[in-house]
């Protein structure tokens, strides 16, 4: 159980944070930037949630368990592999978590007009809050990928799987609350040439 009782304890001052094995870290280190855009784009999904909340419920349900597995998500790479802490069994994304969210996209998407062209970034504000969040998650993806090139910094298969599976689920969701799709604005290749 996490219990925080003093928001602010200054060991962040010099610049550094703390792994789950106490270890410090800069905050520029790859993996702290790969938690902390995690974050952001969890962050990204509670705003999109204040549109989705009222006229999609079920979408809305949907993107609390993201927001939830995020956090897990968030501790998994808190924790780098090599720690070893007696009695401690660290929290890591597992293959149910993946499969609930692909799950999610197949139900979702099984009702949706089919793509014709790529889709921009809007319709309904619903919408483009769930395209703001998917390119976060797309940033976080990336930054989980470099982080887990460097020597010793594994990042585990099933966190890589579950965030590119979240980024595909909001670009469904987004088409979702779009009309089931008929709202999408599509691209128009060289329109305004």
């Amino acid at each position: 159980m996490v219990k925080l009782n003093k928001i602010y304890t200054r060991t962040g001052d010099d610049g550094t944070t703390g792994l789950v094995n106490g270890e410090r870290r800069a905050k520029s280190d790859l993996r702290i930037e790969a938690f902390g855009t995690v974050d952001e784009a969890n962050s990204c999904i509670g705003l999109a949630r204040l549109h989705t909340a009222r006229d999609h419920p079920e979408i809305d349900r949907m993107l609390e368990r993201i927001q939830n597995d995020l956090f897990d998500l968030g501790a998994d790479l808190a924790t780098p592999s090599s720690t070893r802490i007696e009695g401690y069994v660290p929290l890591r994304i597992v293959a149910s978590q993946v499969a609930r969210v692909e799950a999610d996209i197949d139900g979702l998407n099984a009702g949706l007009e089919p793509l014709r062209s790529f889709v921009l970034p809007g319709g309904s504000p619903a919408a483009a809050a769930l395209h703001l969040a998917r390119t976060v998650t797309r940033r976080a993806e990336r930054a989980m990928v470099a982080a887990g090139e460097i020597d010793g910094e594994a990042i585990g298969a099933e966190a890589l799987k579950y965030i590119n599976r979240v980024s595909d689920f909001l670009f469904v969701a987004a088409r979702a609350v779009n009309g089931m799709g008929s709202a999408d604005v599509l691209w128009v290749p060289g329109a305004n040439r």
